[in-house]
């Protein structure tokens, strides 16, 4: 190698590595069979950054709550950040502990992630209301059959049964969401939205999101983590900036937690990263 070629070599270096290391930062997926990343301009819905597997209909989980928040602000079930309170009722649904029960109002619903208020909330809506309306705005399959033969029923579905919604199909319903384009009322879907938990997202980004994590319940009622399943879906904002993103991924790997949170930590860690190729792409 003559000196000129070392040269450009040790030039060219500098900048490429940086730009590997980038690269690797936004693909490295977490231990997972399937892992998608979408993210898009909120300000006309195009997606600027898509990566892994992203049509492939799998369990909403938790972000089911984003879409129930709406319809129930719609019908007026809901009517504020602080209405109504409902309090927990020995037998219900207590996975997150003491975090689940006593008072909870839509709040604290959707920041805990509270199960039995969601349920609460399909029983007084009715699940063919619920089933209807899903259709209606095109979430995934609006499938709220749950699982009969298990001894669970709507109230269960979007519990890794049978409602199932891609991440493709998560971003269409997030950007209509975010842009108020739904057939629902709007103050309804901005009090939805509103809802979401907040996060430091880092370098002045500020990230509402939901989380969302699933495993298969087994026929005794106990929890197979061979396969979990994990989301982490809203908006980012810094400055004038808005961007919408969809992580899901499938795991294989039995690890114990919440899916959901794994992922609500990797795209936190990495959203500077992520959101500046995001915008690279505009």
């Amino acid at each position: 190698m003559t000196e000129a070629v070392r040269g450009a070599a040790r030039a060219w270096r500098p900048r490429v590595w940086p730009l590997l290391a980038m690269c690797a930062l936004i693909f490295a997926p977490l231990r997972a069979e399937a892992d998608c990343l979408l993210v898009a301009d909120a300000a006309d819905g195009r997606v600027l950054l898509e990566t892994g597997t992203c049509d492939e209909r799998v369990t909403p989980a938790s972000t089911f709550k984003l879409a129930l928040a709406a319809i129930a602000f719609d019908a007026g079930v809901l009517k504020g950040a602080h209405d109504p309170v409902m309090t927990y009722r020995e037998g219900e649904i207590a996975w997150g502990g003491d975090k689940w029960r006593g008072d909870i109002d839509p709040e604290a619903w959707l920041e805990r992630s509270v199960v039995w208020y969601s349920q609460r909330l399909v029983r007084a809506l009715t699940p063919e209301r619920v089933s209807r309306t899903l259709r209606a705005l095109g979430y995934g399959n609006a499938d709220l059959s749950g699982d009969p033969d298990a001894g669970r029923g709507p109230e269960w579905s979007w519990i890794a049964s049978s409602l199932k919604i891609s991440a493709s199909e998560q971003m269409a319903f997030l950007r209509e969401l975010d842009a108020g384009t739904l057939d629902l009322d709007p103050a309804a879907m901005s009090q939805a939205f509103a809802l979401l938990p907040a996060y430091d997202g880092g370098e002045g980004w500020r990230v509402k999101a939901k989380t969302g994590g699933a495993f298969r319940l087994r026929p005794d009622g106990g929890v197979d983590r061979s396969r979990g399943w994990g989301w982490f879906v809203g908006r980012a904002e810094k400055g004038a900036e808005r961007l919408l993103f969809v992580r899901q991924v499938i795991e294989t790997n039995g690890a114990r937690g919440s899916p959901g949170r794994r992922v609500r930590d990797d795209v936190l860690a990495r959203w500077p990263v992520i959101a500046r190729e995001a915008l690279a792409a505009r």
